[in-house]
């Protein structure tokens, strides 16, 4: 198995335990949930089924049914409702004769994508509390694992429940994206032979979903990749965006209103700002909405460095929404090949690295030498100098410094000339100005293939290079 290295100590260590365990799993659409549980354990579940897109009741009891005779339940009729179905999984895992864990002689049960089970006046969720609460709480060999897509629906439902659920969590785990390092070990086991550059650039269309980078084909290019990914009418990643967002969440143009909004916006929007689009909702609406945006990773939430008690600003850091909403929804060329070397190409080569790097902030405070030091990290732009100035990335440390960071995405090393170097000393001193800061500020470059080595160099006090965002971190 590629990567997850914290996550199969977590598993590990459930495995080890002396109590009764329940784990809930929970990330995006496509980024390798079933994938792991099926791997680590070999699919040796005491019990396994999965819910539903969009099914109804009826048929989500007729699947975990199926489920229950697969595993050794003698009854063949449909559960009449769930607190049936539930009593009979009971039924099944205190049988002598269910499967165990091999390493561990635990029985396993594994409930897949279960916010699909949980429809609409079901008695799922009240019949889920009781059978935990009253039978699998005090079973010390039972490891219960539940996961869902549906982000939203597992940790308003679950992890935040203030009823049956409240404090009988043993642990969490939100599966994230690869890192860089990541990817490459995957496309390397692909056969997939790219250059560290054309890895990022992968990154920078597909962010770290293992799902889609297991789509090159290793006989073929990037470009050539992704014109036959996206570019095609019958492309198989064509429609995902639109896709991604429905199997996530219920009225899911909510949501993808939201996202069209924040991609227009370098730096994000306020919700004030958001509201004033007119394109998304209000109230308690928008704060459920950003939430859950938030929570899956396809935003950052941050307080603008001078302003931080007025308000947060909400980023756009998923690289492949930014990719679709410039290439394939808003796009006027027919192909991938026609994009390429366009000033909307640089355009967006540009901001999608600077996704890329805020994604990788622990690679570059490793590489910085501050990966034990606490830290917050912010965007930032002026608000009264003329002309006004605007910082990438902040990275305010507990050590009294502050790291000014510039980020740069070209083929080949970037050169500083005087007026750039000109440009990077207003940076510092407009934010210097206006916040009253009193920390030390370090200019800081990141570019992928490192800075020409010439007289306005100087000025840089740290230099990271595309490289360094390969970097393997501990978690």
């Amino acid at each position: 198995m590629i990567g997850r290295e914290e996550e199969k100590k977590i598993l590990n260590n459930l495995l080890k335990s002396k109590n009764p365990e329940f784990l809930v799993l929970y990330g995006r659409r496509r980024i390798g949930k079933t994938y792991l549980i099926k791997e680590f354990f070999n699919n040796t579940f005491s019990f396994y089924t999965t819910g539903v897109q969009q099914g109804n009741r009826k048929q989500q009891l007729r699947i975990f049914n199926e489920a229950l005779i697969k595993y050794g339940d003698d009854s063949q009729t449909i559960p009449k409702d769930w607190f049936e179905a539930f009593s009979r999984l009971e039924s099944l895992l205190e049988k002598g004769t269910v499967t165990r864990e091999y390493r561990s002689d635990k029985r396993i049960v594994f409930l897949d994508e279960l916010p699909w089970m949980d429809t609409v006046k079901s008695d799922f969720k009240s019949a889920f509390d009781y059978f935990w609460n009253s039978w699998g709480a005090s079973q010390k060999d039972l490891l219960l694992i539940i996961c869902g897509s549906a982000t939203a629906g597992v940790i308003n439902n679950i992890v935040k429940d203030t009823g049956g659920f409240y404090n009988r969590l043993t642990r969490q785990m939100h599966l994230m994206p690869f890192c860089l390092y990541e990817c490459e070990k995957l496309l390397e086991s692909n056969g997939v032979h790219y250059t560290k550059q054309q890895i990022v650039e992968s990154y920078m269309i597909f962010g770290g979903v293992p799902y889609y980078l297991n789509y090159l084909d290793p006989q073929k290019s990037l470009a050539q990749n992704v014109e036959l990914l996206f570019f095609r009418e019958n492309s198989p990643l064509r429609y995902e965006f639109h896709q991604m967002f429905s199997a996530l969440f219920d009225h899911a143009d909510k949501y993808i209103n939201i996202i069209r909004e924040l991609s227009l916006k370098k730096y994000g929007l306020t919700r004030t700002e958001l509201i004033a689009s007119g394109n998304t909702p209000e109230g308690k609406d928008l704060t459920k909405c950003l939430e859950n945006l938030e929570q899956c990773g396809f935003i950052r939430k941050f307080s603008d460095y001078s302003t931080r008690k007025n308000g947060s600003h909400y980023q756009l850091i998923d690289p492949m929404c930014l990719f679709y909403l410039t290439f394939i929804e808003n796009g006027n060329l027919g192909t991938w090949m026609e994009y390429i070397h366009t000033p909307a190409y640089y355009a967006w080569s540009g901001l999608s690295f600077e996704k890329v790097c805020l994604l990788h902030i622990r690679q570059i405070k490793q590489k910085l030498g501050i990966g034990g030091i606490s830290s917050k990290e912010f965007s930032w732009k002026s608000k009264t100098t003329k002309p006004g100035a605007q910082i990438d990335l902040l990275i305010d440390r507990k050590d009294d410094v502050i790291n000014i960071c510039e980020i740069k995405f070209s083929n080949e090393a970037f050169a500083i000339d005087e007026n750039y170097e000109k440009e990077l000393l207003h940076k510092v001193e407009t934010f210097r100005k206006e916040t009253s800061s009193r920390k030390a500020l370090w200019l800081t470059m990141i570019t992928f293939a490192g800075l020409v080595n010439n007289e306005h160099k100087s000025i840089v006090i740290n230099e990271l290079t595309g490289d360094d965002l390969f970097n393997q971190v501990e978690y």
